[in-house]
């Protein structure tokens, strides 16, 4: 059996579809399942067993011989919350317990580790783990990240294999659920089919003009194509970023679903919201060396081509991965 946790979330409904895609069936899924438009994203998918979060330990305790790897996808991933002890209890303690389980066991694992760990940029994107302990996030939800990447870099007892893997900005079917947190792709869609235009984050800094902001977006169907391949080759254990490598503007990412909608481009610009504006990367991009050097070597979806499938594909008929 599979385990992946998060099941229910964004990129852990995607990489149920990925596993039953590449014909693995026996998957157990662990979330809460307590959001029905969360479980939109498993209906129709092949799973063996749905356990809840709260349980897993037990579960894993009991059924571990049964086992074969685990991809640890689950997290509170609000980049705006504030309540550091439960940020510690799921995103640090929780995933703690699974990879010590994960050690003793000799089961391999893949967690999500997040970019926001790389704070406003200052020591650049590389995910060398000497530069682990010397990051500064931006925000309570990157402090819980890296201090999990800090831990595992102390670990004596590992998993056979271990890789923890920084998404910079994720975009793609299923976060349907994810509000606020979802990506502009997203909100630009909805923003363009009911307004006709779209409101971006005008720049606070003089060095960047409206819209021009970069970020590393990548397609979630690059990402659990990722995912699967590093458990499925098992390269060298640790840290690895995951994005396209190449930073594109917000200007350049809405202009892209105006045009997968058949739409002129319409935006106007609005401030920052003050309760993250001092916490704002204005420029992310992964250094993908490392990744590379496994020998990966599935192309990436560019902006445009990952935006046009999404819209065309999904968004547009409502549809799930």
């Amino acid at each position: 059996m599979i385990v992946v946790t998060g099941a229910a979330g964004f990129i852990g409904s995607c990489m149920v579809n990925k596993l039953n895609n590449k014909g693995f069936s026996s998957l157990v899924v662990v979330d809460d399942f307590s959001r029905e438009d969360k479980m939109k994203n498993l209906q129709g998918k092949a799973v063996s067993a749905f356990v809840h979060r709260n349980d897993f330990f037990s579960w894993f305790d009991e059924n571990h011989d049964q086992v074969e790897a685990v991809y640890h996808l689950g997290a509170r991933t609000d980049t705006t919350e504030t309540d550091t002890d439960l940020l510690n209890r799921l995103n640090l303690f929780y995933s703690q317990a699974i990879f010590m389980r994960c050690a003793g066991y000799g089961i391999p694992l893949v967690y999500a580790s997040s970019a926001a760990v790389y704070g406003d940029g200052s020591l650049g994107y590389s995910d060398s783990h000497g530069k682990v302990p010397f990051y500064q996030p931006l925000n309570a939800y990157g402090v819980s990240k890296n201090e999990f990447d800090k831990w595992v870099m102390y670990q004596v007892q590992t998993p056979p294999f271990w890789a923890g893997v920084r998404f910079f900005n994720v975009y793609g079917p299923n976060e349907y659920h994810k509000g606020r947190m979802a990506s502009v792709v997203l909100h630009a869609f909805r923003q363009i089919e009911h307004q006709g235009m779209v409101k971006l984050f005008r720049s606070h800094r003089p060095d960047f003009s409206d819209g021009e902001q970069l970020r590393d977006f990548v397609y979630v169907k690059d990402v659990v194509s990722v995912l699967h391949f590093l458990m499925t080759y098992r390269p060298s254990n640790g840290i690895y970023n995951l994005g396209t490598g190449k930073a594109r503007s917000f200007n350049s990412l809405v202009q892209s679903v105006f045009n997968a909608c058949g739409r002129t481009p319409q935006i106007e610009y609005i401030d920052t919201p003050e309760d993250i504006r001092d916490k704002y990367q204005y420029f992310t991009e992964a250094d993908m060396d490392k990744l590379l050097k496994t020998g990966y070597s599935t192309p990436f979806h560019s902006l445009e081509e990952g935006v046009y499938d999404y819209v065309k594909t999904y968004l547009t008929n409502g549809y799930y991965y």
